[in-house]
């Protein structure tokens, strides 16, 4: 009797856990007939079931991330850039999500990246590099959000975000850019030198002017300085003449005699008679 009445109680114990289940706050739950959806929880709690009729099946209703491979689009300029990017996404009507997609959130993740990805080849077609890469970025999210949304209203579910984590360039794009950006920053340059070259031959013919007119003021100066010397030392040598002509005269004659023998080796063939010779032949007048 005490096996039968342990027996029973086991049973009745696995008909009750079988009965009942519970549903956390982060859970939405759908309780199903034979297949066919019944009611769907959204609060949680311990809740009752039919056991072996109804069967319960559990979905996350948090945010969640599909984060999307890298793909390879192509921009107005046919150029390939490599785009990488994600998606928030969330349920928010679990009966239609389950009559869609059978609760997979695997094959859901599929179809969003398919959306997503049409959507980035779209929007990159209709934009350059320049565009993508800096001008307009928020603009395309914003646009595939707006269109994603719309394709994805079946399946029970919204996407919060869509965002692009990184814009890479093909490797021929990244030379191509990078040889324009090297041409650019070489015209540029060229133009900076070409101002620079032209500023310094303004600073040098300013300078070559001044200096010109430095050294012109400077010898007229010169000039006017020395001839004023030049005066005063003629009216001190007439002043000195007057005093004393004939000392003057043998005064000035010995200069010439010292210029004219201060070497050994000079040779000079003249006539004793002549005038310069005047004070060594007194008899010359």
């Amino acid at each position: 009797m005490q096996k039968i009445l342990v027996i029973i109680g086991a049973v009745l114990f696995l008909i009750l856990s079988s009965a009942l289940y519970t549903v956390n706050e982060t859970q939405t739950a759908i309780k199903l007939r034979l297949g066919e959806i019944v009611t769907v929880e959204n609060t949680p709690g311990l809740k009752f079931k039919t056991p072996f009729v109804n069967n319960v099946v559990k979905f996350d209703n948090r945010i969640q991330t599909l984060d999307a491979p890298a793909e390879r689009f192509l921009t107005g300029e046919k150029k390939n850039v490599i785009v990488d990017s994600y998606v928030k996404w969330r349920i928010v009507d679990a009966e239609q999500f389950y009559k869609s997609t059978g609760g997979n959130i695997a094959r859901t993740n599929n179809r969003l990246a398919q959306i997503i990805k049409t959507g980035l080849k779209s929007e990159f077609s209709k934009r350059t590099i320049a565009d993508v890469v800096s001008g307009e970025r928020s603009e395309i999210m914003s646009n595939i959000l707006q269109m994603a949304n719309k394709d994805i209203g079946e399946f029970g579910i919204k996407i919060i975000d869509v965002r692009i984590k990184r814009i890479d360039l093909s490797q021929e794009v990244s030379n191509s850019v990078y040889r324009r950006m090297q041409a650019e920053r070489q015209r540029v340059a060229k133009e900076f030198r070409s101002k620079g070259a032209e500023e310094a031959e303004i600073i040098r013919a300013a300078a070559d002017k001044e200096r010109t007119i430095i050294l012109a003021n400077a010898y007229r100066d010169s000039e006017i300085i020395r001839g004023e010397g030049d005066a005063v030392s003629a009216n001190n040598y007439a002043q000195a003449y007057n005093q004393n002509a004939d000392f003057y005269s043998f005064y000035r004659s010995l200069e010439s005699y010292k210029k004219s023998f201060g070497q050994n080796n000079d040779i000079m063939v003249l006539n004793p008679n002549t005038e310069f010779f005047r004070h060594f032949n007194p008899e010359v007048k």
